[in-house]
């Protein structure tokens, strides 16, 4: 077969699409006043941030005043998790805060909580299954009276488990009010995702998955709940997050959204594409699917091979012009292995031959095919040189 280029890290980044782009332009050249001035160069941005507040707000179910723009899904989470449980514990009259996460959360949220550990609130990990699913009882069994803060991702950066957030939520609700937080940065824009429908209090979610630009990015918060500030300066985000917007980026976030919902349609195609690919590449011996296999993002797919390293595995398929991961490509320096799979009970040696390739509605039958056939022609030639594979 002929060499190809095929993109499948697009859970990593995603190319921007060329309608986003054209929506960005203006706004370097000819909106581009600061939305907080008060001539009219400055009001034509706030009129254009406004609208953006109020589009992406329509996507995801929520009200525009409950949309605040940040840089990044790593800012949100970091901002709502200490935010919310230092005021939640402040008000409660609570010493020594609980906060309460699952095993497979992005770095974003785990670096958090371990660095609110260490200045002395006690923290819960929540154990999931085989799968990567974590259950509402298990969560709910975890509270405590001091609890402040609860955070389950919506769905899962490595390995494209859905969890079940809205059961949860309503679970947890349940016991008491505690503010809940779900990372939907892998979520939002590859399947339908409502704010209202999942009850959460905080969702964050970043432009640069959803092709829109890298450099920002987006937390929901519910009316009613609080949160200390994030940056002190101006009154930008209503004065809890300072700093003259990124009208461009927002605007281009704003688009991207938009184009997402309208091809969720397609989503039944992009996941046919993606079993086809899970069959084939797991037709070879001693590979194994890893997440769920039904519950799982449409264009992830993600797997683990016995006797091989992964990263001898991404350097020979980005050698054929294949572009995948080993897992968060906000990890991958690290020789560790993937505190996700582990959490799913696979043994490390075999953590260290992981694969994740995440397709889009642009990936073609013939990407997929040269895919399936490549993975297995490296994993093959690996396995020959492997002295632990027998």
């Amino acid at each position: 077969m002929e060499k190809r280029f095929v993109y499948a890290d697009n859970a990593a980044t995603t190319k921007v699409y060329p309608e986003v782009v054209e929506e960005m332009l203006p706004y370097f050249t000819e909106v581009f006043g600061n939305p907080s001035s008060l001539h009219h160069v400055g009001q034509q941005a706030k009129k254009a941030l406004d609208s953006a507040r109020a589009r992406i707000a329509d996507v995801i179910g929520a009200a525009p005043e409950e949309i605040f723009f940040t840089s990044c899904g790593t800012e949100s989470d970091n901002w709502a998790i200490r935010g919310a449980s230092a005021v939640y514990a402040r008000v409660n009259k609570i010493e020594k805060p609980h906060i309460i996460t699952t095993k497979i959360e992005h770095h974003a949220v785990l670096h958090t909580f371990k660095a609110l550990e260490n200045s002395g609130y006690e923290v819960t990990y929540v154990d999931v299954d085989e799968n990567g699913k974590v259950s509402p009882e298990a969560i709910v069994s975890a509270i405590r009276d001091n609890t402040c803060l609860i955070t389950v991702m919506l769905a899962n950066n490595e390995m494209g488990t859905i969890e079940p957030v809205a059961d949860i939520v309503k679970a947890v609700k349940a016991v008491r009010n505690i503010p809940f937080l779900t990372d939907a940065v892998q979520a939002v824009g590859n399947i339908p995702v409502n704010v209202k429908d999942l009850g959460v209090d905080m969702l964050s979610f970043s432009g640069h998955k959803i092709h829109a630009p890298k450099g920002v990015g987006c937390l929901y918060i519910k009316k009613g709940t609080r949160l200390k500030n994030l940056i002190e300066g101006g009154g930008q985000e209503k004065g809890k997050r300072a700093g003259t917007e990124g009208l461009a980026n927002i605007m281009g976030m704003a688009k991207a959204l938009e184009i997402s919902r309208d091809r969720m349609g397609e989503a039944k195609e992009l996941a046919a594409k993606r079993d086809r690919l899970i069959k084939g590449i797991t037709s070879l011996p001693d590979t194994y699917l890893t997440g769920h296999p039904t519950d799982r993002l449409p264009g992830n797919a993600s797997f683990v091979f016995k006797g091989i390293e992964g990263e001898s595995l991404l350097f020979l398929l980005s050698a054929a012009g294949i572009c995948g991961s080993t897992g968060s490509a906000c990890s991958s320096a690290s020789l560790e292995p993937s505190h996700v799979l582990t959490s799913m009970g696979i043994p490390v040696e075999i953590c260290h031959g992981s694969l994740r390739l995440s397709i889009c509605y642009e990936t073609t039958d013939e990407d997929i095919d040269y895919m399936i056939e490549n993975v297995k022609k490296v994993v093959e030639r690996l396995r020959m040189m492997s002295p632990i594979y027998n």
